[in-house]
């Protein structure tokens, strides 16, 4: 793809509502993204192909191939920041427990500058890489099963330890509640998945005390939690 010098990065627009994909591309061109517009499902992936682009901005309901199907099938060949877009918030609960491998979620009606600020933070975790910690000086030494700041072990729990794992494992990824308590229990035991608000508490509680300047665990409302990088 030709992308101009001074573009933040290309973004694939798939939306079947032409007004809504203009506006879209209007001010991802106003935040310096070049994008490309595909309405129809069934054309999504031959445009992936030919324009290789940064990011990829996906309804979920669209004409020939929907977007969950298309989700799973770029995740199969690419590591690209997925965006996913979908008209029902009760929709993004469907689509955290079929783990299809989407970066983020975001619910219409939005704001486009909304969207812009969800564009640049995914893209930012993603080329931040995983070759530097998600958040500076927290890290997990698995052999010895502690978490460290700044060199200095943590006093966690055992589920407080795996909680803190499994964020750091997937840093911008949305956890629903439910997806967490599959990490953290090893014996399954029944619990109600409020238990997560519990552990999630007290896990910023000592990350704070131990000096982490800000809390990396962000609550994302009627969905879960996710740690920001």
């Amino acid at each position: 793809m030709n992308i101009p010098t001074d573009s933040a990065g290309s973004v694939l627009v798939v939306e079947d509502e032409p007004r809504l994909a203009a506006v879209l591309r209007d001010y991802l061109h106003a935040a310096g993204y070049h994008s490309e517009w595909v309405a129809d499902g069934a054309r999504v992936m031959e445009a992936f192909h030919a324009r290789r682009p940064d990011l990829v901005l996906l309804d979920i309901m669209l004409p020939g191939r929907d977007g969950v199907d298309l989700c799973r099938a770029i995740r199969a060949i690419s590591d690209v920041p997925v965006i996913m877009v979908t008209a029902r918030v009760e929709e993004i609960d469907r689509l955290l427990g079929l783990e299809v491998g989407a970066d983020d979620y975001i619910c219409k009606p939005f704001s486009p500058k909304e969207v812009i600020a969800r564009v640049g933070a995914v893209l930012r975790r993603y080329r931040h890489g995983q070759s530097n910690p998600p958040v500076a000086g927290l890290a997990i030494d698995e052999a010895a099963t502690r978490a460290l700041l700044h060199g200095q072990a943590l006093d966690l729990t055992a589920v407080e330890f795996r909680l803190l794992r499994t964020l750091l494992g997937s840093p911008g990824r949305v956890w629903s509640r439910e997806q967490l308590l599959d990490h953290l229990y090893a014996d399954h035991r029944v619990v109600t998945d409020r238990t997560v608000d519990s552990h999630v508490r007290n896990l910023r509680r000592k990350l704070l005390e131990a000096g982490l300047e800000e809390d990396p665990i962000r609550s994302i409302y009627g969905m879960g939690y996710r740690l920001e990088a």
